[in-house]
């Protein structure tokens, strides 16, 4: 019976997906207690002392600000574009009558009937969605940020570089939301095949992700150093 073939889909593959979700509470953790240690936290406070820094010499970098956040803008673009062509893709297959909609073989560990098959496809078009909601969203806060960056200055202080700071912020978070669902399917796009690949990439992916996120080496020691004369302004707020 298909519930009999499913015990492997129904343990190892929320059990990889418990462990990618785990990791990144572990993650969000150490942005908010310990920002300076992730590439995160880092990050951001770059990018407030960068914002802070085109506004008060704006004659002079106004162009540089422009082209570093068109820069951006196309990355979150192309995000959003591939996203939206998967979604489209896995629609349309969903939508056919094609063999493509079964497994290669019935040699494939798990559950391969056709309910089984088309939550497969289902979840996957689900997360490119949200993928791309995240990438359109960030699109939108950059742009409001390629605008106001280069407002003259106001002396009744509407615009300030930490308004600006803060709409940047909200844009390259929901990037590295949207990265993080795009990295997400990737064992999902494995679970086609079976679930021991979903639970093998979920695992081999953790510790790439962990040397993606947080200062290693000699550089985290100098920056765990460094943390006590930081500013508060400096930490990223998520």
């Amino acid at each position: 019976m298909e519930w009999r073939k499913s015990y492997l889909d129904l343990l190892l593959v929320p059990l990889g997906f418990f462990l990618t979700v785990a990791y990144h509470c572990w993650v969000w953790h150490k942005v908010r207690t310990e920002p300076l240690t992730t590439i995160i936290g880092t990050n951001s406070a770059g990018r407030r002392k960068w914002v802070s820094a085109m506004m008060k010499d704006n004659e002079k970098k106004n162009i540089l600000a422009v082209q570093t956040l068109r820069n951006v803008i196309m990355g979150s673009t192309l995000m959003a574009t591939t996203s939206v062509l998967l979604c489209s893709g896995l629609a349309a297959v969903i939508s056919s009558t094609y063999s493509i909609k079964k497994p290669l073989n019935d040699s494939v560990y798990g559950a391969h009937g056709e309910f089984m098959v088309a939550l497969k496809y289902v979840t996957l078009l689900v997360i490119f969605l949200f993928a791309f909601l995240c990438h359109s969203l960030s699109i939108r806060f950059l742009n409001q940020v390629n605008f106001l960056i280069n407002t003259p200055e106001d002396p009744r202080g509407i615009v300030t570089p930490d308004y600006v700071s803060e709409l940047l912020e909200k844009g390259f978070t929901l990037n590295t939301v949207g990265n993080r669902l795009f990295y997400a399917a990737l064992p999902l796009l494995l679970w086609i095949l079976g679930p021991v690949l979903v639970f093998l990439c979920s695992v081999s992916m953790i510790p790439i992700l962990y040397n993606l996120d947080f200062i290693t080496g000699n550089g985290g020691d100098w920056v765990r150093e460094k943390m006590d004369n930081m500013c508060d302004k400096d930490f990223v707020s998520v």
